[in-house]
């Protein structure tokens, strides 16, 4: 039997991966990963636990997340320990917080399999940043998401102001500079774009044109979507 197909969609923060994963999941009807709030999970675990830095520790906590995603009219809604952490672990806090643990290799490894664990009939749409490169290599469609620094601040700035989170956007383009250096360079799954990727820099479009781009890829290369 042939294994479910897989659409991978990876870049940094501030392109639109998590909205364009849900829109496609949602229209295929496949199953979603979030594979970022994973780790961000695992960071607001860490915070509570108090257990920074021990990667052993960390890594033992990432393994056994009592982690629920469920939808809810149209909104993919993150429960941890039976509480529902959306905002919380949107914070930036828990988002450098996360970039930190996110490079531990013992943490990668713990969350590996979990994240496999996602595939299943249909298929998978499955968003991060190392998804088409570790998770998933030999996944179906593989799209890298893109877009200029100062235009992802401002998306990111835009999104936690509408959400009542008070930011400022020196310090949140400074803390996304360093987040991007420590993703790109950490020796573990680094951020970068698979071989075989699709590239798509979407700093001139808006959400619904970057979603048009993914689903012609998703047409040609997997389904024919009526």
């Amino acid at each position: 039997m042939n294994k479910p197909a897989v659409i991978c969609l990876d870049g940094p923060s501030g392109v639109g991966k998590g909205t364009i994963c849900l829109l496609v999941a949602r229209n295929l009807g496949w199953h979603i990963l979030d594979s970022g709030s994973l780790y961000r999970l695992t960071a607001l675990k860490v915070s509570r636990e108090n257990v920074m830095p021990d990667e052993e520790c960390i890594a033992m906590l990432a393994k056994s997340l009592a982690v629920e995603y469920r939808e809810d009219g149209g909104n993919l809604e993150i429960y941890l320990d039976n509480e529902e952490v959306n905002q919380l672990i949107r914070s930036e806090e828990v988002g450098v917080l996360a970039s930190k643990v996110a490079a531990m290799p013992a943490v990668r490894e713990a969350l590996l399999a979990r994240q496999r664990a996602f595939l299943r009939s249909p298929g998978l749409v499955a968003d991060g940043r190392d998804m088409g490169t570790v998770v998933f290599p030999d996944a179906s469609l593989k799209i890298y998401l893109t877009a200029t620094p100062g235009e992802r601040a401002n998306r990111r700035y835009k999104q936690l102001k509408e959400k009542g989170i008070d930011v400022n956007l020196a310090n949140l383009t400074e803390d996304l500079q360093h987040r991007d250096q420590r993703d790109m360079n950490r020796a573990s799954a680094p951020l970068k774009p698979a071989d075989d990727a699709i590239i798509v820099d979407t700093t001139q479009y808006n959400i619904d044109e970057v979603y048009s781009i993914v689903m012609k890829w998703v047409q040609k290369r997997i389904v024919t979507v009526t």
